[in-house]
């Protein structure tokens, strides 16, 4: 990735080998949700911005970009985020469609402003969304399949960190009454245990409540001595059991970060050399028209994040002068990349060849 002045902060050109990079991770991410019955659509990068900030229930436009529409004079929003046009879809264009509904998709997103830890506007979001059910069996397939997407897209080292993003205002409507809820999650979120002594000292448990996953939910079942969040917990357990030994599992119950819209289930994911998240996902709820509500599971990664799996990877083989187009042909049917000299001088070292042609065979260069 090359920053320049010629751009404005937040964007960047993606140059070789970076671009093919991310455009690997995207082909084998859509691959594996293709194999699991996911079926691609390709919403447009702006749309209407009230219908946009309508469609995920307790999800706005945080942080689109917004502009008149010089046909229509409407207002309208580049999209920050693709998982509401795929709850508009669902809920319009396909709404006839027999429940649940498979989509995947992959485009690019642009944000009001970027951040510290994330400074980049724009970003390649890809992903998998299951509309019409939000259940143990709907979310132990799609995180199996965003395990299995990032393995497929070479990520090392993954590691799934779960979240329970309505967790607090749960126990604040029954078995945990308090009245200011929304300080009390900001204070857990930030693991602020003076604060939350004394807003709701009965709620510190839930920030020891955070670790590796076992012993995270052991705690929280202590916790849960009414027993309010059993059936929560046994999901979460059910889940975790999916994914196996393919990932490191944690658990963070009180989280909020990136999760405004999810209700029972977030879970963020992450891959060796990535300094920040690769992934989010989790359940929720879309609008229809009307008001009619239908619940979701689903997933987006970045495939920026995720990409440096590829950096590294380049497999060019050198066609000195003269070589047969035959040859040439049979070579990347073989699934070489082949880099044809156009000169008589030309070399394998200028054109970033990491073989060359020669006595009838593909040679390291160096070997």
């Amino acid at each position: 990735m090359t920053r320049t002045s010629l751009l404005p902060e937040g964007f960047r050109d993606s140059l070789p080998p970076h671009a093919d990079g991310a455009a690997a991770v995207e082909a084998h991410v859509l691959g594996v949700a293709h194999g699991y019955g996911y079926e691609r659509v390709d919403p447009p990068l702006a749309e209407f911005a009230d219908g946009l900030a309508s469609r995920l229930k307790d999800g706005g436009l945080f942080d689109a970009v917004r502009f008149v529409d010089p046909v229509s004079q409407r207002t309208m929003a580049i999209r920050p985020d693709i998982t509401a046009q795929i709850a508009r879809i669902a809920a319009t264009r396909m709404a006839h469609h027999p429940r649940p509904v498979r989509l995947s998709y992959a485009g690019s997103v642009l944000k009001l402003r970027g951040g510290a830890l994330q400074p980049e506007r724009e970003t390649r979001q890809i992903g998998c969304e299951l509309i019409g059910l939000d259940t143990v069996a709907a979310a132990r397939e799609v995180v199996t399949v965003a395990v299995e997407a990032l393995a497929a897209a070479g990520a090392q080292g993954v590691s799934l960190d779960f979240t329970l993003p309505d967790l607090v205002p749960t126990l604040a409507a029954g078995a945990l009454p308090i009245d200011d809820v929304e300080r009390l999650r900001d204070r857990l979120d930030a693991k602020d245990a003076g604060a939350v002594a004394q807003i709701a000292p009965a709620y510190l448990p839930l920030i020891e409540a955070a670790g590796p996953f076992d012993s995270a939910i052991g705690r929280l079942r202590q916790f849960d001595v009414a027993g309010v969040l059993a059936s929560r917990l046994d999901a979460l357990e059910a889940i975790a059991a999916a994914v196996g030994d393919r990932a490191t599992l944690t658990l963070d119950p009180t989280e909020r970060h990136g999760f405004e819209y999810q209700t029972w289930l977030g879970f963020s994911l992450f891959a060796e050399g990535s300094p920040r998240e690769v992934g989010r996902g989790g359940t929720y709820t879309l609008m229809h028209e009307g008001g009619a509500e239908e619940v979701a599971t689903g997933f987006s990664l970045y495939a920026a994040s995720i990409a440096g799996a590829y950096a590294g990877a380049r497999r060019r083989l050198f066609l000195p002068a003269g070589t047969p187009p035959k040859i040439g042909a049979e070579l990347r049917s073989a699934g070489w990349v082949t880099v044809a000299a156009l000169e008589p001088g030309d070399t394998p070292e200028a054109q970033l060849c990491t073989h060359v042609f020669a006595g009838g065979e593909a040679r390291p260069l160096g070997g």
